[in-house]
């Protein structure tokens, strides 16, 4: 992306699964930041695949990389994505999808703060959007400017949590990664799929429909 200055001597956290959308999240950090660093949550996930994934991408790019230990959030919130018994399902009559896990952002980024105030950084990113999304209501603006101000207040810092993709929808994610020069990389070289296969996925859980039909869409705009 042309025209972008990184803020020179700043640190930025990436809250980092090797997903679709923290992978591209990462790209746009690295345009912004002088240094960037990846956090990545292990929580017993259905697939340790991910967290496989998260380590190669974080390898190949040359990024200082922090797995945490998180178990205690798969013992407290049995889902679809912390049961191999449970299965994969969209919501129903306003309820939410069976791979919603309760808690898990106000986690996630609260203990990204705690590691952004160790390393001095100032910046959080996190690839949630409002747009396209399965109505966790974690991924919401509401939230995440709620928690900014708490997190500022439990550590008397002036941390800013970023949300790159909050009011894109899909294709305009996938318009982002090739603008940042790394659409081929977040096709080919990370996981969205919920039964665990990187790249393109199955093809018929609901992450890898939405993943899909975002890029088609995006290719089509990209052509005219």
């Amino acid at each position: 992306m042309k025209g972008v200055v990184k803020l020179k001597k700043e640190k930025a956290i990436v809250v980092f699964s090797g997903g679709q959308d923290s992978t591209t999240c990462l790209f746009w950090a690295l345009k912004r930041f002088e240094e960037v660093i990846a956090v990545t949550f292990d929580y017993n996930q259905r697939h340790k695949t991910e967290i496989d994934c998260a380590i190669n991408i974080t390898q190949e790019l040359g990024i200082v990389h922090h797995v945490l230990d998180m178990h205690l959030l798969n013992q407290l919130a049995p889902n679809a994505l912390t049961r191999d018994d449970i299965d994969v399902r969209d919501g129903e009559e306003g309820e939410l999808p069976s791979t919603f896990v309760p808690g898990r952002n106000l986690l996630f980024l609260s203990f990204a703060g705690v590691v952004a105030s160790q390393v001095g950084a100032k910046h959080i990113i996190t690839g949630v959007c409002e747009t396209d999304f399965s109505g966790y209501p974690d991924c919401k603006d509401i939230f995440i400017k709620s928690l900014n101000v708490t997190i500022n207040l439990a550590m008397d810092k002036q941390f800013i949590i970023h949300t790159p993709l909050m009011w894109i929808n899909k294709a305009e994610t996938w318009k982002l990664a090739d603008e940042l020069g790394a659409l081929d990389f977040v096709r080919t070289k990370t996981l969205t799929c919920y039964n665990g296969i990187i790249a393109d996925g199955c093809g018929e859980c609901p992450a890898c429909k939405l993943r899909k039909r975002g890029y088609d869409d995006y290719l089509k705009t990209k052509v005219r």
